[in-house]
């Protein structure tokens, strides 16, 4: 998917986006730059996790991680692929492919990977959750207990988070009302699902509504950090940004970022998927590969990729 223009090339303004301010960017580089040929030419990035220095990467169409430096140095001893240990199924299933997002449980230093959607039943899907240890082999694995009516709509993002003792997974839909189609793609109706560990199962408990004011056609990924969220769209090409609060499934109005335009005001960031917090006013994020076709030319440049950015002043 790429980001929604107009005739004349640019991104879509509507709902307030040609008003916000311009995450500034601090780096960049091509992921394969990074770790070479090991992992193959096609790196579809759509999570990532900062964590000890390093940036954990997950991809749709890889069944392992890649690890980089923060310093996104192609020297760093660090880099590489990291092999999950994760035994598939033989099946063409999307979900058996790669990970949509990964999130990590600072309790007990555990690590969740997320798979988009898988048939339960007719017409009926939901999300896998696989667990890892520190050492990053497979503990367990489950479904969230959600139902979504879309193979190619499902969850999108994933995050953990404590409170009182008790941890919680947050799963972000991708589209909006967690619809496919039309309904889907209309803002105003960002939803993450809220999920408790009950036993082996992740129980749905509740769902955090984003605002009706965001002009997101999709969501890609989330992060939480001291009690801030940040919300990553695709198709917008821009990143909201807000407070979670601490006793209710709720957040605030926020603040709308949009990532960097060319020249022309022309989007450039055309695949971000996966986002995460590194600092109070820094965030990392990773790009999916653009789509073949002479349109998405001007969009390669920062596919494939992981970028770093600065959050400017007056951010939520």
């Amino acid at each position: 998917m790429t980001a929604s223009t107009n005739k004349a090339g640019k991104a879509k303004t509507k709902g307030g986006l040609s008003a916000a301010r311009e995450l500034r960017l601090v780096k960049e580089a091509k992921i394969r730059e990074l770790i070479g040929d090991v992992a193959g030419d096609r790196l579809e990035a759509s999570g990532v996790l900062y964590r000890d220095g390093a940036f954990l990467i997950v991809c749709d169409n890889l069944p392992f991680l890649i690890r980089v430096s923060s310093e996104l140095s192609p020297k760093a001893p660090e880099n590489g692929v990291i092999n999950a240990g994760r035994k598939t199924k033989n099946t063409k299933s999307k979900a058996q492919v790669g990970y949509e997002d990964l999130a990590h449980d600072t309790l007990h230093d555990h690590y969740f990977t997320l798979s988009e959607a898988e048939p339960v039943k007719p017409k009926v899907f939901r999300a896998r959750i696989q667990e890892y240890d520190a050492k990053l082999r497979p503990t367990g694995s489950a479904h969230l207990d959600f139902d979504l009516a879309d193979a190619n709509k499902g969850m999108e993002g994933l995050e953990w988070v404590e409170r009182s003792g008790k941890e919680y997974l947050l799963a972000l839909c991708e589209g909006n009302q967690c619809a496919g189609g039309k309904k889907g793609r209309t803002p105003g109706g960002g939803r993450i699902q809220v999920f408790r560990r009950g036993g082996k199962r992740w129980i749905h408990i509740g769902t955090i509504r984003l605002p009706k004011s965001l002009p997101f056609e999709d969501y890609s990924s989330v992060s939480v950090r001291d009690g801030r969220i940040a919300v990553l769209s695709q198709a917008s090409s821009a990143l909201w940004t807000g407070r979670l609060s601490t006793k209710k499934w709720q957040v605030d109005e926020g603040t709308l970022y949009r990532l960097p335009t060319d020249s022309k005001g022309r989007t450039v960031y055309g695949n971000p998927e996966g986002v995460c917090w590194v600092s109070s006013d820094h965030v990392v994020i990773v790009s999916d590969r653009a789509k073949a076709g002479a349109r998405n030319d001007r969009l390669r440049a920062k596919d494939q990729s992981i970028h770093l950015f600065l959050i400017p002043n007056g951010n939520s």
